[in-house]
Formats: structure tokens, C-alpha cells, sequence
């Protein structure tokens, strides 16, 4: 489930079924990275929390999760995209 040299970007879906909707298995890995692998570095202060970085503890690659489809509710399903050093330190201050 880590995350592969090869990958840049995991976007999660909302799938509707029977009327109720669920996440899929994308949804399901970004939720286990960012809670049980990545390592959490900050909270994006434009964005009032809806944006966080992240690190791979394995390559120190960083990682950003972020909710493209913001008008759905709770945010949409959620993004995960590698972001460079430069990135990271000028969005987020580190």
C-alpha cells in the first residue's frame, strides 16, 4: 500500500450505490497513508485546514492532500499529489 517511486498523483471517487455513497479503493489508500505511513509536516493556513503536507518517510518525497471537488459535501473525495521541495517549503513554510 505504500506509495510506488513511479506514482505522482492518487485521486480518490465518490461512488453512489443503492443510493448511499462510498468511497473507493482510492479514497480507501489515501486514508491509510496519511494515517498510518505518511508522516504529517503541515496545514496549509490559506486554505483553513482543507490543504495538508506530507512526507514519505521511505524517499522524503512530499506529498499533498487536497479535496478538488470542494463543493460537495465534506469536501469531496480526497487528492493526493507529490509536490516538490520548492513547493512545499514556499506553500507551507517549512
Amino acid at each position: 500500500m505504500k506509495i510506488n517511486p513511479n506514482e505522482v498523483e492518487l485521486t480518490g471517487k465518490w461512488n453512489v450505490v443503492n443510493g448511499k455513497i462510498s468511497s473507493d479503493m482510492i479514497c480507501e489508500r489515501i486514508n491509510w497513508l496519511t494515517e498510518h505511513y505518511l508522516l504529517k509536516i503541515a496545514i496549509s493556513k490559506q486554505c483553513g485546514g482543507w490543504e495538508t503536507l506530507f512526507q514519505d518517510p521511505s524517499d522524503k518525497r512530499y506529498w499533498e492532500r487536497t479535496y478538488p471537488q470542494s463543493e460537495m459535501q465534506n469536501g469531496g473525495p480526497p487528492m493526493l499529489r507529490y509536490i516538490t521541495t520548492n513547493q512545499a517549503e514556499s506553500k507551507y513554510d517549512i
